[in-house]
């Protein structure tokens, strides 16, 4: 029998979808817009899913992120009798290793061919000129990147330091004063989950570079794992010139 799976997290969608097991998949939630023609039942939200519709999809196992979803929706599904695998992911290596234990191990899919080519993309890059950067994830109010990240261990390998990844907070709200006090050489914005453009966030910091990145390539662990490193060095570099 076809083990039934609910994925509450959007990059492991893609992952489990584009690495074989699209038809284990049930249940998405409604931000899993990878990939495009996916039919499984929308169950809410990564924060708020809709956890009756959940369990009336009879899942074998629940995946989740102990970042991205709630403990205590993961506990009502834990104590229906579903079992849950709650994903960690700070850095680039405990995203291979997760998604390889995912995917092989608690799914029984094979090794896919674009985990190997996202860990080959990520080998040997070259060093770069660092630069001190501030790197908001939300406005109204102003949110950065703190430490313990995996956006900012991303960044880092890029030549990015991340002037808030020593503050005690992961994710710590800063005013935008304070922002600007840091005298960044660059502000990374990328567009999710605030979706900032060209028209909303470079403005805030006058005469400071902006790098505006795909949030996708910067904080999903999936397939554009593979892209990503050319797709984000590339931005970068269209901001610095």
């Amino acid at each position: 029998m076809t083990m039934r799976v609910v994925s509450l997290v959007p990059s492991l969608t893609e992952a489990i979808a584009v690495g074989g097991g699209r038809e284990l998949l049930v249940g998405v939630t409604d931000w899993c817009s990878e990939p495009g023609d996916l039919t499984a039942v929308r169950v809410g939200g990564t924060k708020n899913p809709d956890l009756p519709r959940i369990l009336a999809l009879r899942p074998d196992l629940v995946v989740a992120n102990e970042e991205e979803n709630r403990a205590v929706d993961l506990a009502a599904l834990r104590a229906a009798g579903v079992p849950v695998r709650v994903t960690e992911v700070r850095t680039l290596p405990q995203a291979f290793a997760e998604l390889s234990e995912l995917l092989t191990a608690d799914l029984g899919l094979a090794r896919p061919g674009w985990l190997d080519a996202a860990e080959l993309a990520w080998q040997g890059l070259p060093e770069r000129t660092p630069v001190r950067a501030v790197v908001p994830i939300w406005r109204r109010p102003w949110m950065v990147l703190g430490r313990d990240t995996f956006a900012g261990d991303v960044l880092r390998r890029l030549g990015v330091r991340v002037i808030h990844a020593e503050h005690p907070e992961r994710y710590p709200a800063i005013p935008i004063g304070e922002l600007l006090a840091a005298r960044p050489d660059l502000v990374v914005l990328p567009d999710e989950p605030y979706r900032f453009t060209a028209e909303d966030g470079p403005e805030a910091f006058p005469g400071i570079p902006a790098a505006l990145l795909s949030g996708r390539h910067l904080t999903w662990y999936g397939p554009s794992l593979a892209e990503a490193p050319q797709v984000l060095t590339a931005a970068l570099d269209r901001a610095l010139r």
